[in-house]
């Protein structure tokens, strides 16, 4: 398998090719771009372009879509819908693609248009993604790899889920709200990401610089 990926430097999001063997079939996911070196590449190796995959439809993911199109036209676009409708794709059982859902150190938010909240994706990331191997690769939506081993044993939402270590109480405003601030994690972008609790008990992943610490 042969894996070959372009980051859009405005947003941080990855575009993928995936291809079986040189000059062989290949699939991109995601298309943010730039997708002029991946269409490059896929010139250079010769590779059959079947389908273009989609992890889910925010702008920063499909934004040069046509592009590829023009290119190729008549690919086959996958497209559904942190929102509802969002893929992971298992590629050959050793490497997982896992859009905006999980990222190295962090997870997704689930404030972004179309999101279906806190415990679907908790759900996603214990029961489905870190279920798979320890050896697993992980292509996040954005910034670097990582495999399920290093999220299990680094990433600090998934320690607390995983029950290694407590929940933070610290009183906070959050979205303007009053609420508990049960993690405040980096994020990939350098940026954070908080875990907060509201007063009728339900939980929720909020942009840091949406949170003021301390009440």
């Amino acid at each position: 398998m042969i894996i070959e990926r372009s980051m859009n430097d405005d947003f941080l999001s990855n575009t993928y090719v995936v291809a079986d063997e040189p000059g062989g079939h290949a699939v991109m996911i995601d298309a943010g771009g730039p997708v002029e070196p991946l269409l490059d590449f896929l010139r250079r190796g010769q590779f059959a372009l079947t389908h273009v995959l989609l992890t889910h439809r925010h702008h920063d993911h499909v934004s040069q879509v046509d592009q590829v199109l023009d290119r190729y036209p008549g690919t086959p676009v996958h497209t559904p819908g942190h929102t509802a409708g969002m893929l992971s794709l298992l590629v050959n059982g050793t490497d997982v693609f896992t859009g905006d859902t999980l990222f190295k150190g962090s997870v997704g938010g689930v404030h972004a248009p179309g999101s279906t909240g806190f415990e679907d994706i908790k759900s996603s990331i214990m029961d489905k993604l870190l279920k798979l191997p320890p050896g697993t690769h992980i292509h996040p939506g954005h910034t670097d790899p990582t495999t399920v081993a290093a999220e299990l044993e680094h990433n600090r939402f998934v320690r607390i889920w995983r029950g290694l270590d407590p929940e933070g109480n610290e009183p906070c405003t959050a979205l303007g709200e009053p609420a508990t601030l049960v993690l405040f994690g980096e994020d990939y972008d350098g940026g954070h990401k908080a875990w907060v609790r509201w007063p009728d008990g339900s939980d929720d992943i909020v942009p840091g610089s949406r949170v003021q610490r301390g009440g």
